[in-house]
């Protein structure tokens, strides 16, 4: 049990190291293409959070039924609620005197809290545990 459940947190660390690099890969890019940095956060996790829906669902906790309205509505709150932390820290930072790069980091850092423990316990919570009672 206890292997099953740091395999799936492996696999969600794997997951979210990519949306991490698709989330700074997007916001460089556009602040690079003088977007400003709270429009160009909103592209970069909005891209960042589709690669985690797909990788999470169907590699992280190996959901096999079709995706539902409820699972899709409690993926979207808790990516809502961490880009809303995001957003704010990122703001916070910045209005603080950080460079960009440090204030990214720590609101990702924020973000990915959130993240972790809303998909965990809630969007995917029914699926996980199947797993691990699999394993």
């Amino acid at each position: 049990m206890l292997k099953g459940k740091i395999k799936t947190l492996g696999r969600f660390c794997t997951v979210g190291a990519g949306n991490t690099l698709i989330d700074f890969g997007v916001f460089f890019l556009l602040t690079a293409c003088h977007v400003l940095y709270l429009p160009a956060q909103i592209c970069s996790y909005s891209a960042g959070m589709i690669n985690s829906y797909v990788w999470n669902r169907n590699w992280t906790f190996r959901v096999k039924r079709k995706a539902d309205g409820k699972e899709i509505v409690r993926f979207l709150i808790i990516n809502l609620a961490a880009s809303g932390i995001t957003f704010l820290l990122l703001y916070a930072f910045q209005k603080s005197g950080c460079s960009l790069l440090v204030s990214k980091l720590a609101a990702t850092i924020g973000g990915m809290m959130m993240n972790f423990i809303g998909n965990r316990l809630w969007v995917f919570g029914d699926t996980l545990k199947n797993i691990q009672d699999q394993e």
